[in-house]
Formats: C-alpha cells, sequence, structure tokens
C-alpha cells in the first residue's frame, strides 16, 4: 500500500467547526466523555463505601476498559456493517440505561462489575461508527484538526467528570450522581436520533480470498482484526499510538507513590496529576498550526520529547522541578497527531470503522496494563526510578518509528 503525501494546505479549527456533521459527534462525545468520568468516579465511591475494599473500588475504576479490546475483535465489524445513527444512538442508550439502573437499583458489586464490563464490551463498536463517520466527514488536513479537537475535549472532559465527580458525590450523594451521569448520555442519545441524517451502511467491498458479507459478527469481526494486524504498516501505526501512552501511563500512576516517598508537601499529588492534561492541551494547540507535512516529520521528536522528561525522576527532583518535567512530558502527546492522516490511509476504506474501533479500544486495554507492569517494578525500586523506566521505554519507541518515518520521507 503506497503513502499518500501529506497535504500542504494546514486547515483551520474554525473550517472544522463549521461542518455540522461533525459538529454534532464532536459535542455528543465530549458530553458522553464527561458522563463517563463522572460514572467512573461515582461507582469507585459507592463500591468503595459499600465494600470498604481498596482492591473493588480501584477494579471499578478500570473494568470499562480492559472488555473494550474483546469487544472489538468480537463484534468491531459491526461498525462497518450497519447504519451509523441507529449504532451510535444504541451505544449511548445502554450506557444510559446502565447507569440509570445503577442509580436506581441497590445492585449487589458483582452484578454492578458485570455491567461495566458487558456496556465495555459494545462500546468500540458505537465509537468506531463514530470515527469512521469523521473520516468520511473531514477530509485532508481537516481530519486530522478534527481529531486534534476530540482529543483536547477528551481531556477537558475527564478532569471536568472527575472533577464534578467528586463534588457531586459529596452535595448530592452517588446514586444522585449515578443518574446525572445517566441524564448525559440520554442528551447525547437524543441528540444523535434527531440531528444525524440516517444514512446508509456501507458498501462492503469484497476482497480475494475474504468472506465478506458472509458469515457471522463474531467470524467476520475477527477475520477483518487478523487482516488489520497482518498489515505491517497499521500494525506499526498501531503499536506508535499504544506503547508511548502506556507507558506514560504506568508512570503517571506512581506520583503520588513519588510523592509520598519524597516527602513532598501535602497535596502535591493534585497538581502534579495535572501537569501532564495541560501539557497535552498546549502541544497539541501547538502543534496543529505547523504544516502538515512538517507535523507527520515531528512525530519521532514528539515521542522523544513524550519520554526523556520522565527520566528526570531517577534523581527525586524537588516538586516545581517535577511539575515542569510532566508539563514537557504532557506536550509530546502531540505526537499522535502526525500520525492520524498516516493511519487513515493505511486501512483499508471498508474498515475504517472496525480499524478505529480496534484502535481505540487497544488503547483503552494497554493503559490499564502499563500501571500495572511499572507498579511491580516500583516494588523491587522505587517509584522515581520506576517512572525513569517508562520513560526511557517510550523512547525506545520512537528508535523503533524512526527507520518507518524515514522510508515514508522518502
Amino acid at each position: 500500500m503506497t503513502s499518500v503525501p501529506a497535504p500542504e494546505r494546514r486547515a483551520t479549527y474554525r473550517e472544522v467547526l463549521a461542518d455540522r456533521r461533525f459538529r454534532l459527534l464532536f459535542v455528543t462525545r465530549t458530553l458522553a466523555v464527561t458522563a463517563d468520568s463522572l460514572r467512573i468516579m461515582t461507582l469507585s465511591v459507592l463500591v468503595f463505601a459499600t465494600t470498604g475494599s481498596p482492591l473493588l473500588g480501584a477494579l471499578t475504576f478500570g473494568i470499562g476498559f480492559l472488555p473494550q479490546l474483546a469487544g472489538s475483535l468480537l463484534l468491531g465489524s459491526l461498525a462497518d456493517r450497519a447504519r451509523p445513527r441507529p449504532l451510535i444512538t444504541a451505544g449511548y442508550g445502554l450506557q444510559f440505561a446502565a447507569a440509570a439502573v445503577m442509580g436506581i437499583v441497590h445492585l449487589p458489586v458483582a452484578v454492578i462489575l458485570v455491567l461495566l464490563a458487558a456496556v465495555a464490551c459494545l462500546t468500540p463498536v458505537s465509537s468506531g461508527a463514530t470515527n469512521r463517520l469523521v473520516a468520511e466527514t473531514l477530509t485532508g488536513d481537516a481530519y486530522v484538526l478534527g481529531r486534534s479537537l476530540s482529543n483536547m475535549s477528551a481531556s477537558a472532559a475527564q478532569l471536568l467528570g472527575l472533577a464534578g465527580g467528586g463534588a457531586a458525590v459529596g452535595l448530592l450523594g452517588p446514586r444522585t450522581a449515578l443518574l446525572l451521569s445517566a441524564g448525559a448520555y440520554l442528551v447525547a442519545a437524543v441528540a444523535v436520533r434527531l440531528r444525524l441524517p440516517d444514512l446508509p451502511a456501507p458498501e462492503r467491498a469484497t476482497e480475494p480470498g475474504s468472506r465478506q458479507g458472509r458469515g457471522s459478527v463474531l467470524r467476520h469481526s475477527w477475520y477483518g482484526n487478523t487482516k488489520l494486524l497482518a498489515e505491517r504498516r497499521v500494525r506499526t501505526l498501531l503499536l506508535a499510538q499504544w506503547l508511548p501512552p502506556a507507558f506514560v501511563a504506568g508512570a503517571e500512576s506512581l506520583i503520588v507513590p513519588f510523592v509520598g516517598d519524597n516527602d513532598m508537601p501535602a497535596g502535591s499529588a493534585g497538581p502534579l496529576l495535572a501537569c501532564l492534561p495541560v501539557g497535552m492541551l498546549a502541544g497539541d494547540l501547538a502543534v496543529a498550526f505547523v504544516r502538515p507535512a512538517v507535523r507527520e516529520r515531528l512525530v519521532v521528536t514528539l515521542v522523544v520529547v513524550l519520554g526523556l522528561p520522565l527520566a528526570g525522576f531517577a534523581l527525586a527532583p524537588p516538586w516545581p522541578v517535577c511539575a515542569a518535567l510532566l508539563l514537557v512530558t504532557g506536550t509530546g502527546f502531540a505526537y499522535a497527531l502526525g500520525l492520524q492522516r498516516p493511519f487513515l490511509d493505511a486501512i483499508p476504506e471498508a474498515r475504517r470503522g472496525q480499524a478505529f474501533g480496534l484502535l481505540n479500544a487497544g488503547l483503552m486495554s494497554v493503559q490499564g496494563v502499563g500501571p500495572v507492569l511499572f507498579g511491580a517494578v516500583a516494588e523491587f525500586t522505587d517509584a522515581g526510578v520506576s517512572m525513569a523506566l517508562a520513560g526511557l521505554a517510550t523512547v525506545c519507541v520512537a528508535g523503533y518509528l524512526a527507520p518507518w518515518r524515514t522510508r515514508l520521507d522518502r
């Protein structure tokens, strides 16, 4: 599969937001991410208050991540086989129903965990359909800026949902807070149902030797994911978007232990945790304003920027230096903008929805693995050394990408 050169003309955020279909998808997704964060925070507090178990509280926080990969592998082809409006509406509707039931009915903890995992399995289907529509709606550099807006709004929505979740639980109680998140999902579902045109299902392109259009959803999904992962270019781009966030999430999960190990002032962990998303917003804004070809050439450099500052934590620097290191690290997340167009170019049009579902599900899953891996390393060393190793592992991904980037430039 040959590479298409990057467009020379740089799009603007105003042009992207002027598209009514993208604006609808953007607003409803932001609303759903806010509801997700509010629900996660509220359920973690509710389960911990009910059981007194830190393990169950943490499991409630992360149970919505790992099942997404299973859902993508087994059901991901639906994103390319069904009409998008009912698929996206059903996705938000299921989230609404689950949050409403958990807010109204006093369910056992085991049932709550099973319900969260079941809903998470279906998330890649609706998110894949949403991302496929965005790719069909925006073209050229406008697509990259659309992804940039989605990333920035997701970061802001997560901060708002987590912070608002704590406030809502304190003021209204956990069950009312759950009903608030259910209301947000309901608004998103109704908006998509009323405002998104009822577009037809994508035409199913056939490939030699494939079973496209025949067989069960499970077989079709497994076949499609196998074909995607067998393509070296697609596999490289998936790993490039999975591994650095996983390593940085591992380092981020150790900020609280790092603060405790180094006797930093009480309350230091919160501002340090906020430095990464602030840096991410700044990096995305800065990189969005450079020419598309330059943005793609910066990928390897920005991956180094993402990982290298974390190596400084091995020296246990003072709090202001830690904050500066995390801010710089956050800016490196902008590397992903330079991969958006090559990734879209690499995936077959007939499997766009499934590819986006696999990308998002894998990203969620590996970010749950990173903290476990580097948390285990910290048990044998200390938090600062483990954070530094996570940063060096990220730099190694830059070395892995360098030959691919050179081939693409040629």
